[in-house]
């Protein structure tokens, strides 16, 4: 029989693993609370989970200084952040090394999927995307120290920003990112620029990568909703 993923629920609002719990069985998970007296950090590395959901609001460390801690100790355990949506916060919490991020209040069904979208992107224990200095996706690379990227062989010539996008893209593929979202994480929650500037730098790299819209390899667009990166991306020693 194969191994059901356990599941470490962390947060300082009782309901929100009363709530959760059921929902994720139901959903082929294996549910790990948080024990009493509030001492998440040791209970997470007792327990070994496959994915931790830390809630922000904690009666001892907040979320995101547990995740600091984990990160800093070198585990590399997911993580998905459930905080208030705002802007430097989220920003924060995913350059910590958060996997995802999840604003209450949400949608239980919508925590379920992105907890299989991170499983299905991570490797348990491995560095975490965002902390590669290169990145591969088919015959696509990029190298984050340098700068630079290349489609089969050759190099691409990108903006700055067109660069830092398709990066962000690349270290958080298969999540749907909206246009605010983008343009807190690439142009800084206090630029004055609209969600366009995201939509031309979306279309000039589907430019340099000769990706369409209406047959995407790399860069899908969700009406309505913002971007996704759909294909495979690796990190390269």
């Amino acid at each position: 029989m194969e191994k059901k993923p356990a599941i470490l629920l962390a947060s300082d609002e009782g309901a929100t693993i009363e709530e959760m719990t059921p929902v994720l069985v139901w959903a082929g998970f294996r549910v790990i609370g948080e024990p009493e007296g509030g001492a998440v950090l040791p209970h997470i590395l007792r327990a070994n989970p496959d994915l931790v959901v830390l809630d922000v609001a904690l009666p001892r460390l907040d979320g995101r200084e547990v995740l600091s801690q984990l990160r800093g100790a070198g585990n590399w355990v997911p993580v998905i952040i459930l905080g208030s949506g705002k802007a430097p916060e989220r920003i924060l919490a995913l350059n910590e090394g958060a996997d995802d991020y999840l604003t209450r209040p949400f949608d239980p069904n919508e925590l379920v999927a992105r907890i299989g979208a991170v499983l299905r992107r991570v490797r348990v224990g491995a560095q975490p995307l965002e902390n590669a200095h290169r990145l591969s996706c088919s015959d696509l690379v990029i190298d984050r120290l340098s700068r630079r990227a290349w489609l089969a062989s050759k190099e691409l010539i990108l903006t700055p920003k067109a660069f830092s996008l398709l990066e962000y893209l690349m270290t958080h593929p298969d999540q749907l990112l909206s246009r605010d979202m983008l343009l807190d994480a690439v142009w800084g929650w206090d630029y004055p620029a609209g969600i366009r500037a995201v939509d031309t730098r979306v279309f000039e790299l589907r430019h340099a990568l000769g990706d369409r819209r209406s047959q995407p390899r790399y860069i899908e667009t969700v009406s309505g909703q913002g971007y996704r990166f759909i294909g495979v991306v690796e990190s390269i020693p």
